[in-house]
């Protein structure tokens, strides 16, 4: 039997430290990270899972446990699949409409994201050997590869029919059967013009030939590449689906369901779908470029030092859509034009890390981040592992981005197909706006970022502070309560995982008042409405956890008053709570405090067993 790689590994780890395969209702991963939908959030241990080795950080969004892992996502989702018995089926976010946005989104584009990377770094390294070499442009050597890097675009209606019928919950063959005839409008001639010569439909009717389905007029857009009308055929597909199930007989149903949803299906996205989806699209497309027009240089500037914060939160996926509509119409984004400087001013930022860092496992994480940044584009590695673990690289890094961006965009320069921003997909701009201004602005960029990084620095991290989720120091700490109100001792709270003590040793407090503390002095590291992460300066990781079960809650009654990041000193105000709110809807709201990650060194003992005052001893940890 083979020995486990380090991709199982990982994928173990990951799954036991958020609470086993029971606790996963569904998993999907998008470029670098493992996007979960957990059954219990409480269950999962976010330092534990953060301290496993092949884990960049963990990112709590739009309802989904995020765990990033950097290039090698997809071997790691692919081991949880088949070797931990964990469902890939995406599951439906629970969130809000932006959350359920980019939840459809990625779980419609992510299966495909490299392909159509690949396909467009394909593109850019042709048109680069055109630039050097202009006669290679009318061979049939270039047609050739040419064909091969466009026809994922081309056909990208078949793409979105499997993963769109996966999400919704459709039959993927009937979908693809749908994309068929829409792409079939447009590239096999079937109807005759005046002439007797055959045309395809879109031709037909884009020569002014009267198309209509039972004498109601038929426009008739272009399908190839179409993104919207696919979506929302596939989805009508779903519903009508359904709705046959329940009635069709299951002796014709198999092959009786496709004829009519097909029957159904294609003349509704004809002479609806598709028309509405165009003007949608085009309408999308349109904004942008308005926008651009009114002043392209604040729309690269705020494209260029936002971009890696919409990374952070997830939210890039929103704009995946539009950059891909505007490829379909026009052939470029504008959108896409300052985001080269946006990426690869992070990776000169983590450059000048890797050379002023004193400690040497930042410099390990630092070189091969900065490698992956620049050339490929992937840049989370670099921001979780170094920049924004730094925060002022971070900062360097936006403000490089938004410096470059700005000059990019000036120029009008924009991708010609969908590629992954970095060095090695720069030449994907060269045909679109000014290509010299796109190379200067993506250089400004990175010379700013790497400047201010090494000229006006950060605070480096000394080689014994290095979170590596053991406890470093050896003193004793005395954690305080987050809340006055009566202690109760762990095994005497109403819920098994806390009571069992797998999550830690802690305390219960039945509280008295709504104003909840700082137990610890230290750095807010999760900050989630009902639970907060506190982490000592000598290493020790405490949650305060304000109620059972009352993640359901989804933040009534509870007022956060510290920021992820923040720093507290014992007795700080961390939320303010409507307990008595929180009892009406039916919920108990003893408050815990629990140590996370106590080594089996370490004696974890009750302070006190009477009623308490806000920030007064509750537990003494002796190291």
């Amino acid at each position: 039997m083979a020995a486990p790689s380090k991709y199982d590994s990982t994928a173990s780890a990951v799954i036991s430290a958020i609470g086993g395969k029971g606790n996963v209702k569904s998993v999907t991963h998008c470029a670098t990270r493992l996007r979960f939908q957990l059954n219990d959030r409480d269950k999962a241990d976010k330092a534990k899972v953060e301290s496993t080795k092949g884990v960049i950080t963990v990112v709590e969004s739009g309802g989904q446990f995020q765990v990033v892992i950097g290039n090698d996502v997809a071997k790691v989702f692919e081991s949880i699949v088949s070797n931990e018995g964990v469902s890939g089926e995406g599951g439906g976010s629970s969130g809000g409409i932006v959350a359920r946005l980019i939840d459809l989104v990625t779980s419609i584009f992510t299966p495909f994201l490299w392909i159509l990377a690949g396909t467009g770094l394909l593109k850019a390294l042709l048109a680069t050997a055109v630039w050097a070499w202009p006669s290679f442009g009318g061979t049939s050597t270039y047609a050739i590869w040419y064909a091969a890097g466009d026809a994922a675009f081309q056909f990208l209606p078949f793409f979105i029919a499997v993963t769109a019928a996966k999400k919704f919950k459709a039959n993927q063959w009937t979908a693809i059967a749908i994309a068929g005839a829409l792409v079939y409008s447009q590239t096999v001639a079937v109807i005759a013009n005046a002439d007797g010569v055959s045309q395809t439909l879109h031709d037909f009717a884009a020569a002014g030939g009267a198309l209509n389905f039972f004498g109601i007029p038929l426009p008739m857009p272009a399908y190839l590449s179409a993104v919207i009308p696919m979506i929302f055929a596939i989805y009508a597909q779903a519903k009508l689906e359904q709705l046959l199930d329940r009635f069709m007989p299951s002796s014709i149903r198999n092959f009786v369901n496709p004829m009519v949803v097909l029957a159904v299906i294609v003349p509704v996205t004809f002479l609806v779908i598709g028309p509405l989806s165009n003007w949608l699209g085009d309408g999308l497309s349109n904004g942008v470029n308005w926008f651009w027009n009114l002043s392209p240089v604040i729309g690269g500037a705020l494209m260029g030092a936002g971009w890696q914060v919409f990374v952070i939160f997830g939210l890039h996926w929103g704009f995946v859509p539009v950059m891909i509509q505007d490829l379909t119409t026009q052939g470029y984004s504008l959108l896409t034009g300052p985001l080269f400087a946006a990426v690869l001013a992070q990776g000169a930022a983590t450059v000048a890390v890797f050379l002023k860092t004193k400690n040497k496992s930042l410099k390990g994480v630092a070189g091969p981040a900065a490698v992956s940044g620049i050339l490929a584009g992937i840049t989370e590695p670099a921001i979780y592992g170094v920049t924004l673990r730094l925060k002022r690289p971070f900062i360097y890094g936006v403000i490089g981005g938004a410096v470059g961006g700005a000059i990019a965009a000036a120029g009008g320069s924009a991708a010609e197909g969908f590629v992954v921003p970095g060095l090695i997909t720069l030449t994907s701009t060269l045909n679109i706006g000014n290509f010299a201004l796109q190379l200067i602005g993506t250089g400004v960029a990175m010379v700013i970022a790497f400047t201010l990084t090494m000229v006006l620095g950060f605070k480096d991290i000394a080689e014994e502070q290095e979170t590596t989720g053991e406890v470093v120091d050896a003193g004793d700490v005395e954690v305080g309560s987050p809340v006055a109100g009566t202690v109760i001792p762990l095994a005497e709270v109403n819920d098994k995982v806390f009571s069992s003590g797998a999550l830690g040793h802690g305390v219960g407090v039945l509280p008295t008042s709504g104003t909840v503390v700082a137990p610890v002095d230290g750095e807010v590291v999760s900050v989630m409405p009902h639970a907060y992460g506190l982490r000592t300066p000598g290493g020790l990781e405490v949650l305060v956890h304000i109620g059972i079960d009352t993640v359901k809650l989804d933040g009534r009654h509870f007022s956060p008053k510290v920021a992820q990041g923040a720093r507290v000193a014992r007795g700080d105000t961390l939320a303010q709570v409507d307990f008595d709110a929180v009892k009406a809807d039916g919920y108990d709201t003893t408050t815990l405090v629990i140590i996370t990650n106590a080594s089996e060194s370490d004696r974890v003992t009750m302070s006190t067993d009477a009623d308490v005052d806000g920030a007064a001893d509750l537990i003494t940890v002796v190291r």
